[in-house]
């Protein structure tokens, strides 16, 4: 790996199980330590309403990272850190989860597979995703849709509601 390129990547992070914030952070150290990573930026935290049946809010962020891991291998990576942490395999979409690592965007690939699409094909819908991704990434050219992740932002229909958290 010591020729690879690096790659720019955006990543979700979310937690709504036990200290939401200390989850949050430790995802990130874990993340921190995989090999040829760096974090390069980190939005603000926010609170924000769940989807589905959990009831308990989610502290989201999202994070710019610089690594020469391929998505899928990256993806592998992410999976390990979230079953180190704790996290169990749900069958319920949505359910609480005490860490969720998601590849929001991978430089300006388009990734369909089975088990890795990206862009993160719900991300455009969604106002947790789009508030922290345009604080620390306003200008980034959705390479699908083809428009800002402010675009994104200012026409979303999501009505969930996101504010900044405060502890």
């Amino acid at each position: 790996m010591a020729n690879a390129v690096a790659h720019q990547v955006y990543i979700g992070v979310g937690s709504n199980v036990g200290d939401r914030k200390e989850n949050f952070f430790d995802a990130l150290a874990r993340l921190a330590k995989l090999p040829d990573t760096r974090i390069l930026k980190e939005s603000s935290l926010y609170e924000s309403e769940p989807l589905g049946d959990s009831k308990d809010w989610y502290v989201n962020g999202v994070i710019e990272i610089e690594t020469k891991f391929k998505p899928d291998m990256l993806l592998d990576k992410f999976k390990n850190i979230e079953r180190a942490m704790g996290r169990k395999k749900v069958k319920k979409r949505w359910g609480a989860r005490i860490i969720d690592l998601d590849i929001l965007l991978y430089d300006a690939q388009v990734v369909k597979k089975k088990k890795l699409r990206i862009p993160h094909p719900e991300m455009a819908n969604r106002k947790f995703v789009l508030v922290p991704l345009s604080e620390i990434a306003p200008q980034v050219i959705h390479p699908v849709l083809g428009v800002t992740i402010s675009e994104l932002l200012i026409n979303a229909k999501d009505e969930k509601k996101v504010h900044l958290y405060h502890s």
